[in-house]
């Protein structure tokens, strides 16, 4: 009995890389093999040496297909097995490795918009501009909420497959949305969030519409789209752990461009000091502030111990990169 795999990897296209996928049918009982692909079609390798290779690293049920087909998240490696330049998943794994003992768990915010195949968002009028933001954020009715129907199918087939992800809602901007994954350690929570993106993607063949991680979709005086990530290491979840979240924060200041740098392309665009952003070149933290970098929840300080949450990475971010920089960052100067 055959079934089907849906290798999916991460491409070399830049400033943000996107997702490509290719079926192999498989014979029932064989394991997930490597597979070769066209590096020269992905902006990964060049015409004359164009082999790439896909390494599985997760796999789950395919909710799309059914049956015993499943979906496969690769790192892309050269023939030697060697990480592709572009693999980010096994720099992010070493670091991981390297700061276990700390127990780092992860929740992505991931925000996105959806357009139609004209590229003007859901919810806009042709060629103009709906009323100001506000009534958006959370609404019902059908002058506030566009997209509904993919948005719900879409957390039907993320439970299927068994991703974490645990909420969904509309967002600031008409035709906007977000979903959240975990929480989770890394490299497993970049893992759940690509197979989600793949999926919402894909869903949008079916739909006729295009889904958007652009972080700034429509300029002008409406919210750019973020992927907001929150952490925590066990130090922090333990009483007494404020103290160590302020610790993160400011270990979080002293390496502001190295991590803006990392966190997704347009971000100077998104983060302005505007829309609930800090400006993208300085730093800030406070407790229930939605216009600095890093939030710190309001019960935080109550409870004394919690989580923070990094505003600052734009939707297109790659989570890999993303928790890789917050885990080398912090638990390097916060203790386990």
């Amino acid at each position: 009995m055959a079934y089907l795999a849906e290798y999916i990897w991460i491409d070399g296209v830049q400033p943000t890389p996107g997702l490509r996928s290719k079926t192999k049918v498989m014979k029932e009982g064989d394991e997930l093999p490597i597979w070769g692909f066209d590096g020269s079609s992905t902006e990964q390798a060049p015409g004359d040496k164009s082999d790439c290779v896909l390494k599985p690293a997760f796999s789950c049920p395919d909710p799309i297909r059914g049956g015993d087909n499943v979906l496969v998240m690769c790192e892309v490696t050269y023939n030697d097995m060697k990480p592709h330049e572009t693999n980010t998943r096994a720099a992010c794994e070493k670091t991981a490795k390297k700061y276990a003992k700390h127990e780092s768990w992860f929740g992505l915010e991931q925000e996105y918009t959806l357009l139609d195949p004209s590229g003007w968002p859901y919810g806009f009028p042709e060629g103009g501009f709906p009323a100001p933001q506000g009534p958006y954020y959370c609404g019902v009715g059908a002058d506030k909420i566009f997209g509904r129907p993919l948005v719900e199918k879409h957390l039907e087939l993320c439970l299927q497959a068994g991703l974490e992800i645990s909420g969904i809602n509309g967002e600031v901007m008409p035709g906007q949305w977000e979903f959240q994954v975990g929480p989770l350690a890394t490299p497993a929570v970049g893992d759940h969030l690509y197979i989600a993106r793949w999926l919402l993607q894909r869903l949008g063949e079916d739909f006729g519409i295009v889904v958007s991680f652009d972080a700034k979709p429509i300029k002008g005086d409406w919210n750019g789209a973020g992927c907001h990530t929150n952490f925590s290491t066990a130090a922090m979840r333990r009483d007494g752990g404020y103290a160590v979240i302020e610790k993160a924060c400011k270990a979080l200041g002293t390496k502001i461009d190295a991590h803006v740098k990392g966190y997704g392309a347009g971000i100077e665009d998104r983060l302005t000091g505007k829309h609930e952003t800090a400006p993208y070149n300085k730093f800030s933290y406070g407790v229930s502030n939605r216009g600095a970098s890093v939030r710190i929840p309001w019960q935080v300080p109550i409870e004394g111990k919690g989580y923070l949450e990094d505003r600052r990475p734009n939707a297109n971010m790659d989570p890999y990169t993303v928790t890789r920089l917050l885990v080398d960052t912090i638990c390097a100067a916060t203790p386990v």
